[in-house]
């Protein structure tokens, strides 16, 4: 095997390890739900976003051929959808969550409508599907950014996950990569985004350190 496959083959088992670490997270979501029999302080949006997100790559990794991309949407589609199913259990007002979830599935279904039975072309299909992917993964990585300001003006990095930001950083890096070896821009471009909110994050937690954090919420009382 040439040195270049080896490379190959390393950063595509750093992409579906870091990403699927990342995936995870969710898991302390989940046990939190379990544990409480309730959604306290859980948000529903990120699980049923990141679902559909995770839903359009897996259609641009099988369009394209690429077993990474396919693997990686796969088990992430399998965690979201758990995820979600035990928020709506115990979710005192499922009606909304319910809305909600018909209200971007539809869109989604909107979206496959359009892609596979209007887009006849599969090199057209593919650049659309990657376009598509890569500007809703771009307002995912960039959505949070209200709360970034939020941190910045109460001086408090308790709405922040430490643990996830390392995990957002090395996933949208090591995709970055994968994307720039491959020379697709739709892979790699809406990973940079990622890779700048995570340095962003690891600034604020520099700067506001938990004493930090203590000594302002002393204040504060």
């Amino acid at each position: 095997m040439e040195a270049g496959d080896v490379a190959d083959s390393l950063l595509s088992g750093a992409c579906v390890l870091f990403t699927l670490a990342m995936f995870s997270t969710g898991l302390s979501d989940l046990r939190h739900m379990q544990m409480t029999r309730s959604v306290d302080s859980v948000q529903f949006l990120p699980f049923l976003t990141t679902d559909v997100n995770n839903l359009s790559w897996l259609s641009y990794g099988v369009l394209k051929g690429d077993g990474t991309l396919v693997v990686v949407n796969t088990v992430g589609a399998v965690l979201q959808t758990l995820y979600i199913l035990v928020y709506l259990h115990y979710c005192p007002q499922k009606h909304t969550v319910l809305l909600q979830t018909a209200a971007l599935l539809g869109v989604l279904l909107l979206g496959y409508g359009y892609f596979w039975l209007l887009v006849p072309d599969p090199a057209a299909q593919l650049q659309q599907l990657g376009l598509f992917c890569s500007v809703f993964t771009i307002s995912m990585y960039l959505s949070p950014l209200a709360d970034l300001a939020k941190v910045i003006q109460t001086k408090s990095t308790k709405r922040l996950s430490f643990s996830l930001t390392i995990a957002t950083l090395l996933t949208s890096a090591s995709w970055s990569l994968y994307g720039f070896r491959l020379k697709d821009p739709y892979i790699m471009v809406p990973n940079l985004p990622g890779i700048i909110t995570s340095f962003i994050r690891l600034w604020l937690f520099w700067k506001y350190r938990p004493e930090q954090d203590r000594n302002y919420r002393l204040l504060q009382t």
